[in-house]
């Protein structure tokens, strides 16, 4: 899921910085734990070293009341400078401020305010002021600040929200979520329905890069559920994702998936259009390689249709020797000889010799 979480963290840093996310594409090859790290250096860069002029406005603050406060913010601090003054403030002291404040001021403030100030904030407003700034920044469509704080809202907030926001604000903030661990949480709180309802819309509105990337941040049950959930779509939308996935170059996002499905939903996505295409086939080959997901790729060759298998082994059979002898040894690692063999045997002669040569090969065939 690197390259999904290499996006989400690049354009949260383009957030940041004021640019826009093309402008930071020399990223995209980065591991996304690189990003990430560069994303919090800088938030440590842009807030730790503040004009001595806002320590002067935070201490002026704390000399009159919470509603004068905020409307000097209001009026002549503005969202962006407002934001600055609240993370030199403690906690106690900027959610009073804050509680006086329209909704739609805090929420655009929100977008620029320090985010490791967000926890002990949060977590002292009026619940019903923070359903009502969550609301207004799904209406804004800043879901990118919703993922900087939804992993920080209580249990009771989060059920109030979710029912008040769209199935695209919910895919939308859980792909910018900056607390992933946080993501199975909220998604028990959704229930099963509310998560179909969600994967559904990942295809009405062309989400899928942010439907996988969810299900890359969750395990066990819960993956299970959203990787049937999609497998059980109409066929012509699970079709989109694959070729979505083609397109773009996210095979080790969706092979994971297609792996914890049972074998009737493999079926389904074995059969699929897209995947009788020679370019796709041949994509999927290449990304499997680099990526070392045989385990996951080979239990879906198995079901699909002889002339997709056909094209499947012809790729393999014509991998680099570096690539085929990596092939062989995870093949061998993983015990996946029954799943590869009948492969080979779709093989043109010269991609059979080429296995039957290699080392691994040979020492299967001599036990």
């Amino acid at each position: 899921m690197d390259t999904l979480r290499n996006r989400a963290e690049t354009q949260k840093l383009a957030r940041l910085l004021g640019e826009e996310p093309d402008r930071l594409s020399f990223l995209q090859d980065l591991p996304a734990d690189d990003v990430r790290a560069l994303r919090e250096q800088t938030v440590a860069a842009l807030y730790d070293d503040q004009p001595e002029m806002l320590d002067r406005i935070a201490k002026a603050t704390k000399l009159v009341p919470a509603g004068v406060a905020a409307a000097i913010s209001q009026k002549a601090l503005g969202p962006r400078l407002a934001a600055a003054v609240a993370g030199r403030l403690e906690p106690p002291r900027a959610a009073d401020i804050i509680e006086k404040l329209p909704v739609s001021f805090t929420a655009e403030s929100c977008a620029h305010l320090d985010p490791r100030r967000i926890p002990g904030i949060v977590d002292r407003l009026d619940e019903n002021l923070v359903v009502r700034i969550a609301v207004t920044l799904a209406e804004r469509g800043d879901h990118i600040t919703m993922g900087r704080f939804v992993g920080h809202l209580r249990d009771h907030a989060l059920e109030r929200i979710l029912p008040q926001v769209g199935d695209d604000d919910v895919l939308r903030s859980g792909y910018a979520v900056d607390q992933p661990e946080q993501l199975g949480r909220i998604i028990a709180l959704m229930g099963q329905e509310r998560l179909a309802s969600v994967i559904a819309s990942a295809a009405a509105d062309g989400l899928w890069p942010e439907a996988l990337a969810v299900a890359g941040m969750v395990t066990g049950e819960q993956r299970a559920a959203i990787a049937t959930l999609a497998a059980r779509r109409p066929q012509d939308e699970l079709d989109s994702l694959v070729r979505v996935v083609a397109d773009q170059g996210l095979w080790e996002s969706l092979l994971p998936l297609v792996a914890v499905l049972d074998e009737e939903d493999r079926r389904g996505v074995a059969v699929l259009p897209s995947l009788r295409e020679s370019d796709v086939l041949a994509g999927v080959v290449r990304a499997v390689v680099a990526t070392g997901l045989w385990a996951e790729f080979l239990p879906l060759v198995g079901l699909l249709p002889e002339e997709s298998r056909k094209v499947v082994a012809d790729a393999a059979g014509h991998l680099a020797d570096s690539e085929l002898d990596a092939l062989a040894r995870e093949v061998d690692k993983q015990d996946l000889w029954e799943l590869v063999l009948p492969l080979v045997e779709l093989m043109d002669d010269t991609g059979k010799q080429r296995i039957f040569e290699l080392p691994a090969f040979q020492d299967q065939a001599g036990e």
